[in-house]
This record gives structure tokens, C-alpha cells and sequence, in this order.
């Protein structure tokens, strides 16, 4: 027999989970970006919502972890929280929407980062597709661009992975065509 079943998968511990992480819809979410999160279990919005109804068209199914961002009106910002610090198959996470970028981050996330010890800091805001261990703070750096269509990015970009025994697996970064295209 070839490959791996599911229950030979859940018999020896082996779990996967697959996550869709994405920033900046601006209250914009096209049909391509839609069908490209289709097939995940959770969806990570990494801030800049922009319009409640982007939530309405993401897939029902898969968990959502989501901040707001400076963007984000007060329905928003009452019903997520600016940041969010949670474990998921062994990998300890932490999710804001302005984090900057290593080595320069945004005033005060060095200092968490360092205290709270994640293994993944997640965050949106600069449009700027991102994915770089920090040496210096044993942390995985992950910004997945922009999916909307308000910004200076030219590519709207996410990124798709799998969380496997506290580890990340199978990356990829998901382009989406030019920033304005449908």
C-alpha cells in the first residue's frame, strides 16, 4: 500500500493542519482569492478587514483567527482583537497587524516577541509578501502581502502552509494577479 490514510496518520500522531493566511482585503476579497482558500482548515487575517462584508464571502468551514487592523472601523475592532497569541499543533503564534519587519519592528513588538517567545510572529500592514527566520529572536517572520485591492503593492499575494508537529511545512506564496484586476 502506498501513501498514508488518515487513520494511519491519526493512529501514529501525525496531524496536519492546513492554513491560509492573508492581510490587508481593504473590504476587498475577488473570486480567485476566494477559490485559493477554499481547501484549508483554518483562515489567519492578519488585520485591514476594511468592510465587514469581506467576512461574508470567506468559505464557512475553515476556524478564523483574525486582528483588526488601523483601518478597521469600530464593528471591526469590538468584534477582534488587535492581537492575538495562541498554539495550534504544538507551534505558539502571534498575530498583529503592524509588527514592521526584522530587524526594524514596529515600536514595542521586539520586546514582546523576546517575552512572549513565539514561534511564529504573523503580520499584515506593509504589503510586502515576507518570510524570514529572526536569528536573533528564534522566530519565523510571516507577512502575506496584500489581498485587496487598496495599496501600493502591484501583486496581490497570501500565503498557503501546513502546521505539522509544531513545525512549519509546505509554504507557498499564492499570487492572485495585479492589485485592481478582478
Amino acid at each position: 500500500m502506498t501513501g498514508h490514510s488518515f487513520w494511519s496518520e491519526a493512529f501514529f500522531g501525525v496531524f496536519m493542519v492546513q492554513i491560509a493566511l492573508i492581510s490587508d482585503t481593504h473590504g476587498f476579497l475577488d473570486n480567485a482569492a476566494v477559490a485559493a482558500i477554499q481547501d484549508v482548515d483554518e483562515i489567519w487575517h492578519a488585520g485591514d478587514i476594511g468592510d465587514p462584508c469581506v467576512l461574508d464571502r470567506l468559505p464557512p468551514q475553515p476556524k478564523k483567527r483574525m486582528v483588526f487592523g488601523n483601518i478597521d472601523n469600530n464593528e471591526l475592532r469590538s468584534t477582534f482583537k488587535e492581537e492575538l497569541l495562541f498554539e495550534i499543533e504544538g507551534l505558539k503564534v502571534l498575530m498583529m497587524h503592524i509588527g514592521g519587519s526584522p530587524p526594524r519592528y514596529a515600536r514595542g513588538v521586539k520586546g514582546k516577541i523576546k517575552s512572549l517567545k513565539p514561534d511564529l510572529f504573523v503580520c499584515g500592514h506593509s504589503h510586502i509578501c515576507k518570510v524570514v527566520y529572526d536569528d536573533t529572536l528564534n522566530c519565523l517572520y510571516m507577512n502575506p502581502g496584500a489581498i485587496g485591492n487598496q495599496g501600493f503593492h502591484l501583486i496581490k499575494t497570501m500565503l498557503k502552509f501546513q502546521i505539522e508537529n509544531g513545525k512549519i511545512q509546505r509554504l507557498e506564496v499564492i499570487e492572485l494577479g495585479r492589485r485592481g484586476s478582478l
